[in-house]
């Protein structure tokens, strides 16, 4: 809302108020129904339909940052072994867009060999030998596509569906259009593991939404957000009697200027006090079962594994309380040097707890109604990066747009199946292609969203998600 937007609306408010009390709560109404702050859109814990029955009621967003090696996990590339060591022809490397080496660089074969599993022969890297017991559950995406070959613009374009700043993220979306089951927790909450992102809190962000469709960042251990436990002397009475006196000013306020933050500081308020009683039983896994923590990794000695298990634990116990969206960001996958030592190590880490995830999911009946989404913001090139010449321990690869592989599960994408070809070097897509706004399409579409009519008006302009591109890949799903 601009300043002249905004005085406009004060001078209406003020006359309507001052003309008669019903009259002024009458229009009232129908301003904040104009404005698109109704009840509903302006409280994001207020559960919500879509457009229609969705197969979908959780995401648990698995992101991989920095842009996993399609061809050391999913896409096994033979060819490369002809190639290894060589620069490819100009003609097929003159139209890519690279963010460090040269089109005349070395292409460098994988090291690491493939291998079919289940009855749907999906072959997946050894280096993630745990998620191979999961691949008749998988819908693996081989063609994958994307506009941006550096990281902030790739992962905004992944998240928001533009490369400009200030677009409300993808979990903002789906708790704007749903709401939450969770009257206790964030209907949008953020896992984090590894060094750090690039795109950081615009991954997250809420963009021209009110704040209350940000992302909650949480910790795996101790209290989920800092300071959300009272300090010594503040008994819950007295809290519970500041936080009404202060929304009650908030409240008169929000009358006065219909001003959406002021809306979304109340609800949030009121949620933090909630979560104060539910919160630290989230993260209590002393009452999940011996079997349960083992298959999942959380009590592990490797700080690095333990992490992510209990990354993943949380986003199970999440889903089960409600949340709608959860973003695990995993922020050790930009192998532009030590990709042969440094990938098998990442791999180890995150390989048990996200096939336990799966498993765990699937035997309590939650993984039908929540959908998995495990990849980065783009693939690698099949050129080598050497970042210290001569030294053969420091190739790795360079960011590729045009080709690289994600997959889902559960929510109802289609298990035990691969979609997609690239050609021989993985260079380009040579069937199916599924770009990211195709990608975010079908996610909506799976929680019960047309893209295009799922929308939230900005500056006069109405927004969504796939910006003015996207189409539902219908055969991803089921």
């Amino acid at each position: 809302m601009n300043e002249r937007e905004y005085l406009g609306l004060q001078n209406r408010r003020r006359f309507l108020r001052e003309a008669a009390g019903g009259l002024g709560m009458a229009a009232l109404g129908d301003l904040l129904t104009a404005d698109k702050l109704t009840a509903a859109s302006a409280d994001s814990m207020t559960p919500r339909q879509p457009h229609f029955p969705g197969k979908a009621k959780h995401v648990i967003y698995m992101f991989m940052e920095g842009g996993p090696s399609q061809y050391e996990l999913f896409d096994e590339k033979p060819v490369l072994r002809q190639w290894h060591g060589k620069p490819l022809p100009e003609s097929m490397t003159k139209e890519m867009k690279l963010a460090f080496i040269k089109p005349t660089a070395a292409v460098m074969a994988s090291q690491f060999k493939f291998a079919r599993h289940g009855k749907s022969g999906m072959a997946l890297s050894e280096l993630l030998p745990r998620l191979g017991t999961c691949a008749d559950d998988l819908t693996l995406v081989r063609s994958m596509q994307t506009d941006a070959f550096n990281h902030h613009p790739g992962q905004l374009l992944l998240f928001t569906g533009s490369i400009q700043f200030g677009r409300p993220s993808m979990g903002s979306w789906v708790t704007y259009g749903l709401g939450s089951e969770s009257q206790n927790l964030p209907g949008f909450v953020v896992l984090t593991s590894g060094r750090g992102t690039s795109g950081g809190a615009s991954n997250f962000g809420s963009g021209f939404m009110p704040s209350h469709f940000q992302g909650t960042v949480f910790r795996n251990s101790g209290d989920p957000i800092l300071y959300l436990s009272n300090p010594p002397g503040v008994s819950r009475d007295f809290q519970h009697e500041t936080l009404e006196s202060v929304n009650a000013l908030n409240a008169h306020r929000y009358e006065t200027t219909g001003d959406a933050e002021i809306a979304s500081r109340i609800s949030s308020y009121e949620l933090a006090f909630r979560m104060q009683m539910a919160a630290p039983d989230l993260l209590d896994f002393s009452k999940e079962p011996a079997a349960i923590r083992e298959m999942y990794g959380v009590d592990s000695e490797d700080k690095d594994l333990k992490q992510y298990a209990s990354n993943c634990l949380l986003a199970r116990r999440l889903v089960e309380r409600g949340v709608r969206f959860v973003l695990m960001m995993d922020a050790s996958w930009d192998h532009h040097g030590r990709l042969n030592k440094e990938l098998p190590k990442r791999c180890k880490k995150i390989d048990q707890p996200t096939a336990a995830l799966i498993k765990d999911l699937k035997q309590r009946g939650l993984l039908d109604e929540t959908l998995l989404v495990w990849g980065g913001e783009f693939g690698r090139t099949p050129m080598v990066e050497m970042r210290r010449p001569n030294d053969v321990e420091s190739a790795g690869r360079d960011h590729h747009p045009n080709a690289f592989s994600m997959w889902m599960a559960g929510g109802g994408f289609k298990g035990g199946y691969t979609h997609g070809k690239t050609d021989d070097l993985c260079l380009n897509v040579a069937e199916d292609p599924v770009h990211v706004h195709d990608l975010q399409a079908t996610i909506l579409k799976q929680l019960g969203f047309e893209h295009a009519r799922l929308t939230y008006r900005h500056t006069g302009r109405d927004f969504r998600l796939t910006d003015v591109h996207g189409k539902f890949i219908s055969k991803l799903v089921g």
